[in-house]
């Protein structure tokens, strides 16, 4: 018996080392891709061709393509210089044999029609707003909706202001190239993009009022919440009805839960992004429409984040009309600031940044990369939604249930001020009581008790006592829900 034991000692001791320290790489690997020697990758947005290339556009005003990418290393990645001398391009979409663009001053179209590789018919779109040279003034756009309109968030001027036409808003360009104003009080987007089922959100970033970054709801005619572009309402020609009514410029400021009751047309951020614990930069906006092919998030949101050099994972939901959820840590560790970020339906996650202005902690000036799925299930919250009297988790892999207790979790609520000052810390903190309600007989989800759940708040919850029934911890044992709404 004692020579049975020894033996199975080393297996034991393995699987409690595995069980005990789960790596993001085990189930999730990153790819450097090289670039060519003279070039200088600082990627803004990510489209993929139908003939299998991937291209990237650049801050430095070139567009690139590469082939091979997704077989890089067992297949060279080839690279071939698609356009340049653009105006800091920061969307791409792909549509009927052209390559649309998005730059500072205009949404333009290209294709290459001799087939050596090169773009050689260029045709502006639209143009329809404005620029002044400022260094701000960037215009993030997305790909094509299922109208075949893209939707482009532009940045202020200087962060602050709005010196130049609808900086501060966010626009749609129709398929005929006509534009539409469709939501004011954007301050410094970072990308703008769709959930799975073709809603429209933007990533804004913390400074005058934004208490801190977040991702938002771009539902068409809102007052997102800076009122320093409501300037140019005169020019909409009432495409968004009446002006919003300006929020409080006082010393102390206000909070967003109040000023929805003040401003009818203000939408509450759906996934609010604490400042620091999670990131200071949020940028692209990728759904997961790989069914399943990029690990067991399928229809769940992926957003990049360029200080930190990471992804996170945002859980969706509709509450009384508005979109609320969670933000999930998903991976970390690439080589530069990710601002671009694109899913393959073969479950491919393509990425790649800068470091230029801001610094990014991968610490190279830029990179482009791909993400792949090892085919091994992460031990992971995959949802948490409100309910009634607090939320409910789902999990990628059953619990052990004799680890579901109330100490198992602990969970702290807060908000931020909403105000004209630079950012907020945050405030209101609440500290509620959690218990769990409820275990389902699979193991694969539980409810908790919350006392007191908090509308406006954003509920930070630790589930670090928690065990998959293989004895392993949860690979991110932490989640923020943004709490806009309480389900009735």
């Amino acid at each position: 018996m004692k020579r049975i034991l020894s033996l199975l000692a080393p297996c034991f001791l393995a699987f409690s080392a595995y069980a005990e320290d789960p790596k993001e790489s085990d189930y999730y690997t990153i790819t450097a891709i090289p670039a060519p020697d003279d070039a200088v990758i600082e990627g803004g947005a990510i489209e993929l061709i139908p003939d299998g290339r991937v291209a990237v556009c650049t801050r430095r005003g070139q567009i690139w393509m590469i082939e091979n990418a997704a077989e890089y290393p067992d297949k060279p990645a080839k690279w071939t210089l698609f356009a340049e001398y653009l105006h800091e391009p920061l969307g791409l979409a792909w549509k009927d044999g052209w390559l649309y663009t998005v730059q500072r001053p205009e949404v333009t179209r290209m294709k290459d029609e001799d087939g050596d590789g090169r773009a050689d018919v260029f045709e502006t779109v639209n143009d329809d707003w404005g620029i002044n040279g400022n260094y701000h003034e960037y215009t993030f756009g997305s790909r094509f909706d299922d109208e075949g309109n893209l939707w482009l968030a532009l940045c202020l001027t200087g962060s602050f202001t709005a010196e130049s036409l609808y900086r501060g808003w966010v626009l749609r360009i129709n398929e005929d190239g006509t534009m539409l104003p469709t939501a004011s009080g954007v301050r410094s987007p970072g990308g703008v993009g769709f959930n799975a089922s073709g809603d429209v959100f933007y990533t804004d970033n913390q400074g005058a009022w934004n208490g801190t970054s977040s991702l938002k709801w771009i539902k068409p005619g809102s007052f997102q919440g800076n009122p320093n572009g409501n300037i140019w309402f005169p020019f909409a020609k009432g495409a968004l009805g009446d002006r919003p009514t300006d929020p409080p410029y006082t010393e102390e400021g206000s909070r967003t839960i109040t000023e929805r009751g003040n401003i009818s047309q203000l939408i509450p951020p759906a996934v609010i992004l604490p400042h620091q614990r999670v990131g200071n930069s949020p940028t692209g906006i990728e759904p997961d429409l790989s069914e399943g092919k990029f690990g067991p998030f399928a229809g769940q949101v992926f957003v990049g984040e360029q200080t930190h050099s990471k992804i996170h994972r945002v859980y969706l939901e509709k509450v009384n009309g508005l979109y609320q959820g969670a933000m999930f840590p998903f991976l970390e560790g690439f080589g530069s600031g990710n601002i671009g970020v694109r899913i393959s339906k073969d479950g491919i996650l393509y990425t790649s940044g800068s470091n230029r202005g801001w610094g990014a902690r991968g610490g190279k000036l830029y990179n482009f990369e791909r993400v792949t799925w090892t085919g091994k299930v992460p031990f992971e919250i995959h949802e948490m939604r409100a309910t009634p009297n607090g939320f409910e988790l789902t999990f990628t892999k059953p619990i052990d249930k004799s680890t579901a207790t109330d100490e198992a979790f602990s969970m702290e609520a807060f908000t931020y001020i909403y105000q004209k000052a630079y950012g907020s810390p945050e405030v209101d903190q609440v500290e509620p009581t959690v218990s769990v309600a409820s275990v389902a007989e699979d193991g694969k989800s539980l409810k908790l008790k919350v006392e007191p759940l908090t509308k406006g708040h954003v509920h930070a919850l630790v589930a670090a006592g928690l065990k998959s029934e293989e004895g392993a911890p949860l690979l991110h044992n932490e989640a923020y829900y943004t709490l806009n709404e309480i389900p009735k």
